[in-house]
């Protein structure tokens, strides 16, 4: 039976897309290196739609309304702006609202765009770009280590690894917050209240990477500027072993953590990407793996949640479960050194 693959690995090759969510401009070179803060492409977008009826508003018959109209597609139109002026002695006449661009003219109306948006896209991680996506953006090739998480609250940033936990099971509080953090990407922990995720903001630290957190603050934590990753669930979970030993021994280097929203039909997964030297391009990570003995797996259900093991076996057939259900398992010796036998559905390789 395949199983999703769970990524915490010391060196890897790492492929990121990172793209307008509409059509603009795209600055980047093919082949260019870029760090986090480089814009790669731009767009822009109106926060709003303007109709005028130019035909209604001069009394006057579409046809008659599209000859008045002294207005194109495309033209910028400062507010008060004559857009078309009726006949007559004493002529009626229609002024743009606000300033905006003329998107549509026909049928006696104009459209317009009001309120333009700029947006900017930043290359987000050091690479080199290894594709372009024509009026989208790029796909940015890096290499170094990765950790993935489970919930991500969709912002990305740059900074340099701090680690405040003792142990996997260590919990942030506003007291372990201080002035010397500013900038700083913080291995933090598990955190149990709102004031804590705010004292971070207040700083500002440039993310936090939690082994769990309340699910009563995940619309706080929407809400914060900095990403916030979650690698191991919701409530009082200790951080699996894997990414704590990971994340623990790159504290003082430069990461990205990227804590986009976990996608489950298009791979997409918050995560932490370690960028390291290297002489040669490492192989990608696997995104499925046939379950087998002797592979590093995660348990992705309670009782033993987040926690790591090792298959020792695979049950033949269908294994009568204590729910009373059946279903294929597997034998796993945890790193406590209990042996559980779990649905393999429950599994997921770390690697």
């Amino acid at each position: 039976m395949d199983a999703p693959v769970l990524h915490v690995i010391g060196l890897t090759s790492i492929i990121r897309e990172r793209v307008l969510p509409i059509s603009g401009t795209v600055h980047a070179r093919l082949h260019q290196k870029v760090t986090p803060s480089d814009l790669i492409a731009e767009t822009r977008w109106a926060r709003e739609h303007v109709l005028l009826d130019v035909a209604r508003l001069l009394n006057v018959s579409p046809n008659m309304a599209d000859s008045l109209i002294r207005c194109k597609v495309d033209d910028q139109i400062p507010s008060g702006a004559e857009i078309a002026v009726g006949k007559g002695i004493f002529p009626r006449s229609v002024r743009a609202p606000r300033d905006g661009r003329v998107v549509a003219v026909g049928g006696g109306q104009v459209l317009m765009e009001a309120g333009e948006t700029k947006m900017e896209l930043r290359a987000g991680i050091p690479g080199i770009v290894k594709e372009i996506i024509p009026n989208r953006g790029v796909l940015i090739q890096t290499a170094g280590g990765l950790v993935q998480g489970v919930w991500g609250n969709g912002r990305i940033d740059t900074g340099t690894l701090v680690n405040l936990t003792e142990t996997p099971e260590s919990v942030l509080t506003v007291g372990r917050l201080d002035v010397s953090l500013r900038g700083s990407v913080i291995l933090a922990g598990i955190v149990k209240d709102a004031e804590t995720l705010q004292a971070a903001a207040d700083l500002p630290v440039r993310g936090l990477i939690l082994s769990s957190i309340f699910p009563s603050l995940l619309s706080k934590a929407r809400e914060m500027r900095y990403p916030i990753l979650v690698t191991d669930g919701f409530g009082a979970l200790p951080m699996n072993s894997a990414a704590h030993k990971l994340l623990s021994t790159n504290a003082k280097r430069e990461v990205t953590l990227n804590a986009e929203a976990y996608d489950r039909y298009t791979g997409a997964r918050p995560e932490v990407i370690i960028p390291l030297p290297i002489s040669s391009d490492p192989p990608p990570p696997r995104e499925v793996e046939t379950l087998a003995p002797g592979l590093q797996v995660r348990m992705r259900r309670q009782p033993a949640m987040g926690m790591i093991g090792s298959i020792l076996t695979i049950k033949p057939g269908q294994t009568t479960l204590p729910s009373g259900l059946r279903a294929p398992a597997a034998e796993v010796k945890l790193e406590n050194g209990e042996t559980v036998v779990v649905p393999l559905v429950n599994l997921e390789v770390v690697g």
